[in-house]
């Protein structure tokens, strides 16, 4: 069974993700079907409007092929992780350039690369049921796909929280956010999807899409913009643990889980997109992973987190203050 199915209706171009008992993760035969797809419907005067969704209601995409690249890269492969990456990263590219309307309809889980094949899309559909994160961090690797792009420019440091943190949002939130465009009920999807056959996607949305429920982030953003304002990591454990809430001690637990080294990285690789254009950020994605896939964090932290789900990931540094600057450098290649 294809990976990713396509068709087109009255004018209409679909790729419903089809890996279900994988959460719709991305490898690389998926990568280069939605890349083969999008080239044929660029110039198709008989295609008016792209949609990507999924073929489960369990999820969106859930990102990478993770414990697939951990086998590549266990082996030896370097070959089989960077050509993953460059296709991916290619696919997010031309994704943020695409020509004609790309419509990502958002139901369910959407992290990591999930996020990559959606944000950078001209319009972003978030229902109830979807849930958005990066949690690269807590698996020793880092919120790549051009998120050093996109989270720093959420504002009130919340790109930072979420890139450091892994912390996840709610379809709400994510409009809020700025990550999706429109909240459109789940029970209205398939009349949704089945309405743009015949109408322009503008005249879909405004019929369909509604305001968003509260989001969290209502309650939690001036917290979230103190908490991880400019400074050094330690800077921003010092002010959760001043801050003393119950969200506070929560936030405090997510990087206490997370390889320091990634931490590092993280902060470093967001600090440098603030300036950056996508395309810079995507080059530097593909330079930086091509290297942390073959660090013992990330073989450790798939181990920990996705094969053995022990939770126990023994990291290569005590603490973000203990990583070298030198360490981070090398991976950045300078």
């Amino acid at each position: 069974m294809a990976t990713v199915e396509t068709s087109v209706r009255d004018g209409v171009a679909h790729l419903v993700l089809n890996r279900a008992s994988a959460l719709n993760a991305l490898d690389t035969d998926t990568v280069l079907a939605m890349r083969a797809a999008l080239d044929r419907w660029r110039d198709d005067p008989g295609v008016r409007t792209v949609v990507v969704r999924s073929g489960t209601p369990r999820a969106f995409c859930a990102g990478g092929d993770i414990r697939a690249i951990r086998e590549a890269a266990l082996r030896g492969d370097v070959a089989a992780t960077t050509r993953f990456f460059r296709e991916e990263y290619a696919l997010n590219q031309e994704i943020a350039e695409y020509p004609k309307p790309y419509l990502a309809l958002i139901d369910g889980v959407a992290m990591g690369g999930g996020l990559g094949i959606s944000v950078h899309g001209a319009v972003r559909v978030a229902t109830e049921r979807s849930v958005f994160a990066m949690p690269e961090t807590l698996i020793g690797f880092y919120p790549d796909v051009g998120a050093c792009f996109f989270l720093p420019r959420l504002g009130g440091a919340l790109g930072r929280y979420l890139g450091l943190t892994g912390a996840r949002l709610s379809g709400a939130d994510a409009v809020t956010a700025g990550l999706a465009t429109h909240f459109v009920s789940s029970a209205d999807l398939l009349e949704f999807t089945a309405a743009l056959d015949t109408a322009e996607a503008a005249d879909v949305l405004a019929k369909y899409a509604r305001t968003a429920p509260p989001s969290d982030l209502d309650d939690t953003g001036d917290r979230i913009a103190a908490a991880f304002a400019p400074g050094p990591l330690s800077e921003v454990a010092d002010r959760l643990r001043a801050d003393g809430s119950a969200w506070a001690k929560t936030t405090l637990g997510s990087p206490a889980a997370a390889s320091p080294l990634s931490l590092r990285l993280t902060d470093e690789l967001l600090r440098l997109g603030e300036r950056d254009t996508l395309a810079a950020c995507l080059r530097r994605d593909l330079a930086v992973a091509s290297r942390l896939v073959r660090e013992p964090d990330f073989a450790e932290g798939v181990r920990a987190k996705l094969v053995d789900k022990t939770g126990d990931a023994r990291w290569s540094y005590g603490s973000a203050e203990a990583v070298p600057h030198e360490r981070i450098a090398e991976l950045l290649g300078g």
